[in-house]
């Protein structure tokens, strides 16, 4: 299996998660209102991460620039994103927002390339260009409106967060997600009591459930993926977050489905393709480097040894923390952590 295999598969696994969430917390935007909605969602991704973190054990200092990316990644991705989407489902069909939030996959593309020198080349940019054209074909069928706009807002948000998120390197996934939680939740809550929102013990229950699992274990695979695959194209697997929660639209919720939605699949799904094909070769130089991601030993960039009596897996993934040498070589990559240099495309 290839090495690059497992991230697409998490992030595959992180899309549908999330986007079974649309469909589930729709009912509850009604009675608890979305800004004490999404703190308790992000409450829920905290309680799932905490015991993780806690038994990993595993807290270094980190310096000044991974706790700018995390604030701005919870900033974004935790508290404005969140409401702008949960305001929008308040005005729009659920199936429809969920469709719409496949504009997330253009706006991080366009702010990976503009600020944060993530290459993507020719095959990138159509790989964008098909899943943009899905998200398209998907909304044209649809009544836009200010519902439409929040969750454009949220999209763009998102965009940013993903870029922010895929430059973590000093956190764990698992303490990413617990870490925006708890922002989130802390931040979130108070203000939707503020603005009298209320929720019962079943509708608590079911938020934090549902977070739990839909942004919880959801986001700590979509960091592991970025890290890897880079933000647009982890991005790219990740938009297909909307039919996983369309179908769900459709069965829980009574909402139609047309032969728009499989046509716009199709789309999303060669773009994908095309992405991960997009690998580019030059030479590069690696500066000397310590970072904490998961990772494995046959990728000729973690030549690293292990204790005797903690043995890395054979060519299996595991994280903990490790350095990097000054190294100048040439091969075929795409823009993962180690991989983020300046390119003229």
């Amino acid at each position: 299996m290839s090495p690059r295999t497992n991230p697409i598969l998490w992030c595959l696994l992180s899309a549908a998660l999330f986007g079974v969430a649309t469909p589930l917390a729709k009912p509850l935007t009604q009675s608890v209102g979305p800004t004490l909605l999404a703190g308790l969602l992000y409450t829920g991704a905290a309680a799932f991460t905490l015991p993780r973190v806690v038994r990993a054990g595993r807290w270094r200092r980190a310096s000044n620039r991974s706790w700018l990316y995390l604030a701005g990644a919870a900033m974004f991705g935790g508290i404005l994103g969140p409401i702008a989407l949960l305001s929008g489902l308040l005005l729009a069909p659920a199936g429809a927002v969920s469709l719409w939030l496949t504009l997330e996959t253009a706006a991080t593309a366009v702010l990976a390339r503009a600020f944060f020198k993530e290459s993507l080349g020719n095959s990138g940019w159509a790989a964008v260009a098909l899943v943009s054209t899905g998200s398209v074909l998907l909304s044209d069928s649809l009544d836009a409106g200010v519902g439409a706009g929040l969750v454009a807002l949220a999209c763009l948000c998102w965009g940013l967060d993903n870029n922010l998120t895929s430059l973590i390197d000093e956190f764990s996934p698992d303490q990413t997600t617990l870490i925006k939680g708890l922002t989130t939740g802390a931040t979130l809550i108070p203000i939707g009591l503020a603005f009298d929102q209320r929720a019962t013990i079943g509708e608590v229950s079911a938020a934090l459930s549902i977070g739990a699992l839909s942004y919880g274990l959801s986001l700590v695979l979509y960091v592991a993926g970025a890290q890897q695959l880079g933000a647009t194209r982890s991005q790219l697997v990740f938009s297909s977050a909307p039919l996983f929660g369309l179908l769900p639209s459709v069965w829980l919720l009574e909402e139609s489905l047309s032969w728009v939605h499989g046509a716009a699949a199709a789309l999303m799904a060669t773009g994908t393709w095309l992405a991960h094909r997009s690998d580019h070769a030059h030479p590069h130089v690696h500066h000397p480097l310590e970072h904490d991601h998961a990772h494995r030993h046959d990728d000729d960039h973690h030549q690293h040894t292990h204790r005797a009596e903690d043995p890395p897996p054979q060519f299996g993934w595991h994280s903990h923390h490790h350095s990097h040498p000054h190294r100048e070589h040439d091969h075929p990559h795409q823009p993962d952590l180690h991989h983020r240099h300046a390119h003229n495309d």
